[in-house]
């Protein structure tokens, strides 16, 4: 079975670190971004399987990148993270398409569930 790619953009450098190695300890291979525009700019666009995408960050936001990223005909499952979401947040995140929409801190369950959600049918 080939890993799927989970890519992780946010700009707060301690998610950049601790994230990847608990998606790495659940099989994933990972690659993190610090902006969307780094991410756009990668050569892992096209491979990504799901991205984990913070709301809001410095240039270009999370739903910003999301609306690019349809533009450009990629249909790549997000989920969003914020640490500045309010109630309507995560309602208005899903009605843009994303898989669902964690606030941080965010338990390790929430996040392995919605990779189960994106991932069912191409793991295992």
């Amino acid at each position: 079975m080939t890993l799927s790619l989970v890519s992780v953009v946010d700009d707060d450098e301690s998610v950049r670190e601790s994230l990847p190695d608990l998606l790495r300890e659940l099989g994933y291979r990972v690659q993190a971004f610090s902006s969307a525009e780094e991410f756009l700019a990668s050569e892992y666009v096209g491979q990504t399987g799901c991205l984990i995408l913070d709301v809001a960050m410095p240039g270009m936001s999370g739903l910003e990148l999301l609306k690019e990223l349809t533009r450009l005909g990629y249909r790549i499952p997000i989920v969003f993270i914020t640490a500045h979401g309010d109630d309507s947040t995560r309602p208005l995140m899903l009605e843009r398409g994303a898989v669902e929409c964690l606030s941080k801190p965010f338990s390790d369950v929430a996040l392995v569930r919605a990779l189960k959600v994106v991932f069912s049918g191409l793991k295992e």
